[in-house]
């Protein structure tokens, strides 16, 4: 959400017809009728939350799992909102060292937390899973891609392209390997040419819950 609110994004957001949200870079002024809202306890910036998790119906908030990743239970299914360390991201919240070894670090927090079914793990993972690599790190996709494959869980979003074109998506969402997915799109956040944000919008949708 880069850490904005208006009337355009709620439009966004009502048009993406979703169940469950799983949202980064969130603003404290964000309203959604008909959502519970489950942020991240600490602020990634003045009046702007890491992440948050939204449901339209009664929703669970879990101790976050680490200091920029947002969890809740939702009708028997984790929900887990992250971002995860970028190029360039300095040393807060994520310690010393290259960027692999912040995102390994993040990853053991993470999945740590989360449970081996019923998952659904997404955000803003700033790491394309396939091709070039231009947000994150080879090291970091590396970890990425294992913490996935630990968990059981297979990246909807792999092949969804960027907002910039010839770019894979950075932004994704993880679901249980069995899962049928019936469809997944990305949604431009952009309004009459003004962009709401630099990351587009993805969505899928899930059968046989059960």
């Amino acid at each position: 959400m880069a850490g904005r609110w208006s009337d355009d994004h709620l439009a966004l957001v009502r048009d993406l017809d979703c169940d469950v949200l799983l949202l980064t870079e969130v603003s404290q002024r964000t309203t959604l009728p008909g959502y519970e809202l489950h942020p991240t306890k600490t602020e990634m910036a003045r009046h702007r939350w890491w992440a948050a998790v939204a449901a339209r119906t009664a929703l669970s908030g879990l101790p976050d799992p680490h200091i920029a990743s947002a969890l809740a239970n939702v009708n028997g299914w984790t929900f887990c909102s992250s971002v995860l360390p970028w190029r360039g991201c300095g040393h807060d919240p994520w310690g010393p060292g290259n960027h692999g070894a912040k995102t390994v670090r993040a990853l053991e927090e993470i999945t740590s937390a989360l449970p081996m079914s019923a998952l659904v793990w997404g955000g803003d993972w700033n790491h394309a899973l396939t091709a070039r690599e231009y947000a994150g790190s080879r090291a970091g996709r590396s970890s990425l891609l294992a913490a996935v494959d630990e968990l059981g869980l297979t990246v909807a979003t792999t092949h969804q392209p960027h907002a910039i074109e010839t770019l894979l998506s950075i932004d994704h969402i993880a679901v249980p390997a069995g899962l049928e997915v019936a469809d997944v799109r990305r949604v431009s956040a952009a309004v009459g040419g003004r962009r709401l944000s630099d990351h587009d919008a993805y969505a899928l949708r899930m059968v046989n819950l059960g």
